[in-house]
């Protein structure tokens, strides 16, 4: 497939998702290496749908390491049980923050980053890492979002 996407602007959440996952799909469709297909996830996310800040982070020696991602600068490491996404680690759970300052503990990698989703990626029954969006608008994810965001990391092969 051609790396160009074909971005539906105008529909609703449910015909983007129904839009670019077949495209993500193709995108990863032969290719083994996890930092490139993570990469290209991230940028498709983030050209679909402007979000503030798309990436992932990885376990790695018991902490969240930044892996591929889009947007500004990021923190670089998290503790399991810190902020949105080692919460999402330690419990094992999709996170949705319709406000991040209500978050006990959320750790502010950017002040402009006012709602997040983090989804937890399994292998093996096991997180491996969280897919982290952020977005400079207040209760921007739903389970509209939830929902398709696990379709999209279950193509991930680890």
């Amino acid at each position: 497939m051609a790396e160009d996407l074909k971005i539906t602007a105008s529909a609703n959440k449910e015909e983007q998702y129904q839009s670019l996952i077949p495209q993500i799909e193709a995108l990863l469709y032969g290719e083994t290496d996890l930092v490139a297909n993570l990469a290209n996830i991230c940028a498709a996310l983030k050209e679909q749908f402007k979000w503030f800040w798309v990436g992932f982070y990885l376990v790695k020696d018991n902490e969240l390491v930044l892996a591929p991602f889009q947007g500004p600068v990021a923190c670089t490491r998290i503790a399991k049980g810190k902020g949105v996404c080692g919460s999402a680690w330690q419990r094992a759970e999709t996170l949705i923050v319709p406000d991040v300052e209500e978050f006990p503990g959320h750790i502010a990698c950017s002040s402009l980053s006012r709602s997040e989703i983090v989804i937890p990626l399994f292998h093996n029954n096991e997180v491996v890492g969280v897919l982290d969006v952020d977005s400079s608008e207040l209760n921007e994810f739903d389970e509209t979002d939830a929902r398709h965001l696990k379709q999209i990391i279950k193509l991930i092969n680890f």
